[in-house]
């Protein structure tokens, strides 16, 4: 009997597009909610297939997998390796795939392998940069007019799609981080190529050394080549994949292009800042169905490297930053329900995603109890500098960063103060999250050369 909550009518639909009964039904691990699904026929033949789905479509919404179904239906036939369209579904907003051979943990490979896969895997990326880009309609894909369109277009996109939580919700770090980037657009491009937006290691898949399809179309969009580098440059910082060295000078070689190197840093920002507003929207409204314990090693790494790379642009040194003594966990019912989960529940358990679901319960459980402990301490050290940034005391953190955000937003305070402040302010939010920050550790910047 197969154990799910898909909606009504979506397996119905998987049996008579695969022309059998549906035999396998799989919850996959995954940011976004995807099913591994198998169907066998009459006859025996398997049909293997992997399954995307939206449980609300938003109106508009520029990132639909609708969209995602046609970027990839497009680059069918053209050197870039994607899955095949089974079958697409409006109605139940849900799209069947074929499943590819191949894993997404590059950064569990043997060493020597990661730099092969890499290299097979940056002239795709040139390949799918030289594609005309009239195989994707002007109606759909607008051609962008200037430098400024190119680079944060899509930056736009998100800020309109999350304006009602950012009505409510200033951070100024995130304004800080859009402001940078329209002081800093690259002022000319190469050429307009259709771009993943968001990709690199962890979005395709392999098998032995050659990459057998690339995934994860959500993003993609006209824009500059380069942002696909700097793309790359954050996957590979998240998902560790024996570096950078010699990928630059093996894309040029095969997309006849020029690599800026101030650009992929340029662009390495934008997408962190892009990513920035829906992770901050998920950690303070949380979504039920999503892992909430990775969105928080997202918002906490993913704002430390957003400075460190602002920092490296500018060539500006953020400086260390002490932290609090840990004297441990002491509170026994904190203590005893991550002992039950971690010694009890995890090890009993089977399922892929119920284990993964387990493992978040543990990091949250270690976050609430470090908050609760170690947060006043940290709240406290943010508020001295932050009053010493302003040249003022201030009482609370609300009053403080709604004073640092109207002063980034008139451009009162420089970069290098800023940047100095909003790096220790990272750090120290790292370290309290460090049971999320622990499911990606030791993440830092690969060197561009």
């Amino acid at each position: 009997m197969l154990n799910h909550d898909l909606p009504g009518g979506i397996v119905e639909w998987i049996a008579q597009v695969g022309g059998g009964e549906v035999t396998r039904l799989e919850r996959h691990s995954a940011r976004r909610e995807a099913w591994v699904v198998d169907i066998t026929s009459s006859k025996g033949a398997v049909t293997e297939g992997f399954l995307r789905l939206e449980r609300a479509k938003i109106p508009g919404d520029p990132w639909s997998l609708g969209r995602e179904t046609r970027i990839v239906a497009a680059l069918r036939d053209t050197p870039v390796p994607v899955p095949r369209v089974l079958a697409r579904n409006e109605a139940l907003a849900c799209t069947l795939f074929e499943r590819v051979p191949g894993r997404s943990d590059l950064q569990n490979a043997p060493m020597d392998q990661q730099h092969v896969v890499m290299s097979n895997f940056i002239d795709i990326v040139a390949e799918l940069h030289r594609l005309d880009i009239e195989r994707f309609p002007a109606a759909e894909f607008p051609r962008p007019a200037t430098p400024r369109d190119l680079a944060l277009r899509e930056l736009d996109l998100v800020r309109h799609r999350w304006s009602e939580f950012l009505s409510g919700y200033h951070d100024p770090l995130i304004t800080y981080g859009v402001d940078w980037l329209e002081r800093f657009v690259p002022s000319s491009v190469q050429r307009v190529s259709m771009v993943q937006g968001d990709t690199g290691p962890g979005n395709f898949l392999f098998d032995g050394n050659r990459v057998t399809s690339v995934i994860d179309w959500e993003w993609a969009h006209l824009g500059d080549p380069m942002e696909d580098l700097g793309n790359i440059c954050v996957r590979e910082f998240w998902n560790p994949s024996g570096g950078l060295t010699g990928l630059m000078g093996r894309y040029e070689r095969h997309s006849g292009l020029k690599v800026d190197l101030a650009a992929v840093r340029y662009y390495r920002v934008q997408q962190n800042v892009r990513g920035m507003i829906p992770i901050a929207e998920r950690t303070v409204v949380a979504n039920l169905r999503e892992p909430q314990a990775w969105y928080l090693a997202y918002r906490y790494i993913g704002d430390r490297s957003t400075l460190e790379s602002m920092a490296e642009s500018l060539g500006i040194e953020i400086g260390t930053v002490e932290m609090p003594r840990d004297e441990g966990v002491t509170d026994p019912l904190a203590l005893a329900a991550d002992f039950a989960n971690e010694n009890d529940v995890r090890p009993a358990l089977t399922n892929p995603f119920a284990r993964a679901r387990a493992l978040e319960v543990s990091v949250l459980i270690q976050c609430m109890e470090r908050v609760q402990r170690l947060g006043p301490q940290i709240r406290r050290a943010d508020l001295d500098e932050l009053s010493e940034l302003l040249g003022r005391r201030v009482g609370t953190a609300a009053e403080g960063n709604a004073a640092l955000d109207a002063a980034v937003r008139e451009r009162r305070l420089d970069d290098e103060r800023l940047i100095r402040f909003f790096g220790r302010r990272c750090f120290r939010l790292e370290w309290l999250y460090s049971p999320a920050a622990r499911l990606y550790p030791a993440r830092r910047w690969a060197a561009l050369d």
